[in-house]
């Protein structure tokens, strides 16, 4: 079976781009060919800055001969006296068969007309040309452009097309507006190293002709060739450069062809800090820095670039890239000696000058509400005079640094610049800390602030943002969330989980909420829409985060059940322990020694009238009204039950209270079954309410873990 090729070349991509286009492509290209049951032996997907291909081999030359069934009209509309109506004859049209090829059969929905088509396979040549401007054009991406004068738009300019069936060239064409673009077997090399045409005897020799061209199809290729050349590059210099993700991905898909090209800066810029220099390496100019040694803590006086140029002008290279570089440190060394001169407190009034949302005011005004939050977690946490100090003044100066010169130029650098800032300013360590702490977690997979201070003030900085966003009605929809508020939601969990902060989020939520109303009277209080959003990320964060099953969140969260719903919020440290506490039984088997028993308990007890609050038996169960042996024992367990219930609430642990429920069941199934079992819907009422205030005591027992019935066996 033949083999495929179409390159679509460009002026140079977005880096961005081209891993989105391939990773579409690849996603794309195999469904739509097994659609026109067209499905090869494999699809290569590649892409550099000047261009996107897929190579896809053991491709059919054609489809498959298949039948298809097809169903038409109700039988009654089809036909009329045995004759075919409009009806039938329009069907039969539409289809390309003969009325004699129609034939009626009986479905549930009555009698329809069905027609068995045998179609003949098309030719893969056929359906790739309609295929071909769809994958091109169904690309998906930001900042796409028009050229020339036609409407035809991709994020940078076609500029060739290469289509081939093994040596046969395919023809396609794109037209865009007075001009159009025909596919060739001609492709472009390096445009530095090998600046003519390529021409393309075969599809299948694609990649080599390309690599004799000095470009690298293959970003897997091109990715190893970086790392084999920056580590060497690093051994050579006595250092080491670590692993940046983001970095190596972008330079990756920068060049064609890549070759490391050592660069060097004066020794004086390493007085900065560690992270002014690297943000200007790795962020500005896609530099890897070198360090002396794999801890990462202090840098050598050189970098690493990857160049897409002549590997003979690296010299050169270097050379431009060190005058670049060296005006980028000489600015940051500028910005860095200018912000020193004054303390950090006294940037806080310009933070005035600066809009947090254009109906909230200034980022100063929302630090006075930081401030007014911090206090109060603070104090709900019984904090010391000390930590309460700390915390109010790193509130206080937790954006000061976004008006310093460093950070304006490097908005990468806030809180990091806080920190230095701070220190040197003379405030506490932890102060200082906190400056940096409470911005994180800045996204997926980040680290959560170890320092309490950085906790506290980290929470109050979400809490609000989250109130008065959701204050004004700005809630996140599916695809929109410009103020981060799920990540900022979820940063509260998670922080409030790792340091097993005690907080009481409803109560928190309620009196921040209230504050706003009392600043913005004319807007209605966000606490309810809150108080189910947070619900939303702890439920998501349970099942996503901590492996949770679902259906044991529904247990600890209840499912439309308002006491779980405020338990939860009320105390986020025990709905976590109590979902991690229910997976760990379910996973030892303990959840099903007691499961059958309490479920079937918990059913039966909806049908009375006991309070889910009530623990003791006496006297809500009346053992005068006892007529079977079972049913004292029932209550006698009960009565033992008590204080280790009321031991695992007070001390939420619930190891024996599950303990003291595995012990109880064999009595409550001899109550339910055996020569002792009771009917617990008695005829009469007094006996019926007595059974169930039993059933319903054994619930509430196990309620104060989860809602069983909300488990599914």
């Amino acid at each position: 079976m033949p083999t495929f090729l179409l390159e679509v070349g460009t002026e140079e991509l977005p880096a961005d781009f081209i891993a989105s286009a391939i990773a579409q492509w690849q996603s794309r290209i195999p469904k739509t060919l097994e659609e026109q049951f067209l499905t090869p032996e494999g699809i290569e997907v590649y892409g550099t800055p000047r261009r996107l291909a897929v190579l896809i081999k053991g491709l059919p030359e054609q489809q498959p001969n298949r039948e298809e069934e097809v169903k038409g009209p109700p039988a009654k509309a089809a036909f009329k006296d045995g004759e075919p109506t409009k009806a039938a004859q329009g069907f039969a049209k539409k289809q390309g068969v003969e009325l004699d090829d129609l034939e009626v059969r009986d479905t549930k929905k009555g009698e329809f007309v069905f027609v068995l088509k045998k179609i003949a396979g098309r030719p893969a040549t056929e359906i790739l040309t309609e295929l071909i401007p769809q994958w091109i054009f169904g690309l998906e991406g930001r900042r796409f452009m028009r050229w020339a004068d036609g409407d035809l738009r991709f994020p940078r300019p076609i500029r060739w097309l290469v289509s081939l069936l093994d040596d046969t060239l395919l023809p396609i064409q794109l037209v865009n507006g007075s001009e159009s673009i025909n596919s060739d077997r001609f492709s472009q090399g390096h445009r530095i190293l090998h600046p003519e045409p390529v021409e393309i005897p075969q599809a299948a020799d694609y990649v080599s002709c390309l690599q004799g061209a000095s470009v690298a199809v293959a970003p897997e290729e091109r990715r190893q060739k970086i790392q084999a050349q920056v580590e060497s590059a690093a051994q050579k210099l006595g250092g080491y450069t670590p692993m940046y993700p983001d970095l190596w991905a972008e330079v990756t898909n920068l060049v064609e062809w890549p070759t490391a090209v050592i660069g060097k800066f004066d020794s004086e810029f390493l007085d900065l800090p560690l992270e002014v220099v690297t943000t200007v390496m790795v962020t500005h100019q896609r530099y890897f820095p070198v360090f002396q040694d794999t801890t990462a803590t202090k840098l050598i006086p050189h970098f690493i670039t990857i160049g897409n140029g002549d590997p003979a002008k690296a010299e050169i290279i270097a050379a431009g890239n060190e005058r670049v570089i060296r005006a980028r440190l000489a600015d940051g060394q500028f910005f860095y000696q200018a912000d020193l001169k004054s303390p950090l407190e006294t940037y806080l009034p310009q933070l005035e000058k600066v809009t947090f949302q254009q109906d909230l005011g200034s980022v100063r005004q929302k630090v006075g509400r930081i401030e007014q939050i911090a206090g109060q977690i603070a104090e709900d946490l019984k904090l010391a005079t000390t930590q309460c100090t700390d915390i109010q003044r790193a509130a206080s100066l937790c954006k000061a640094d976004l008006v310093t010169q460093m950070v304006y130029e490097f908005p990468e650098l806030q809180g990091i610049m806080g920190e230095k800032y701070a220190a040197a300013s003379g405030e506490s360590p932890a102060v200082a800390t906190a400056m940096v702490e409470h911005y994180l977690p800045k996204g997926a997979g980040d680290k959560l602030p170890q320092t309490l201070t950085g906790q506290v003030v980290g929470i109050a900085d979400r809490l609000d943002t989250l109130v008065s966003i959701f204050g004004l009605g700005m809630l996140p929809t599916g695809s929109s969330d410009p103020f981060a508020l799920r990540r900022a939601a979820n940063a509260v969990v998670n922080i409030t989980w790792e340091a097993d902060l005690p907080i009481n989020l409803q109560q928190l939520l309620q009196a921040i909420a209230a504050d706003f109303v009392a600043t913005f009277p004319d807007k209605t209080s966000p606490v309810e829409l809150l108080l189910e959003f947070f619900l939303q990320r702890i439920r998501t964060l349970l099942q996503e985060e901590k492996n949770i099953d679902y259906d044991l969140v529904n247990a600890v969260l209840g499912e439309n059940d308002l006491e779980y719903r405020e338990r939860a919020l009320k105390d986020l440290l025990d709905v976590r322990d109590r979902a991690l506490f229910l997976q760990s039984i379910r996973d030892n088997g303990n959840l099903d020694k007691i499961y059958e028993t309490v479920n079937r308990s918990t059913r039966l007890a909806a049908q009375g009238d006991l309070d889910t609050h009530q623990l003791e038996p006496a006297p809500i169960v009346d053992t005068e009204l006892f007529q079977k042996p079972s049913e004292q024992a029932f209550y006698d367990a009960l009565v033992e039950l008590v204080p280790q219930t009321q031991a695992s609430q007070q001390q939420r642990d619930y190891q024996n209270l599950v303990e003291a429920l595995t012990k109880i069941t064999p009595k409550v199934s001899t109550f339910f079954d055996g020569e002792e079992s009771v009917l617990v819907m008695d005829p009469n009422p007094e006996i019926q309410r007595n059974r169930l205030n039993l059933l319903g005591l054994l619930r509430n027992h196990a309620r104060v873990l989860a809602d069983f019935g909300a488990i599914v066996k």
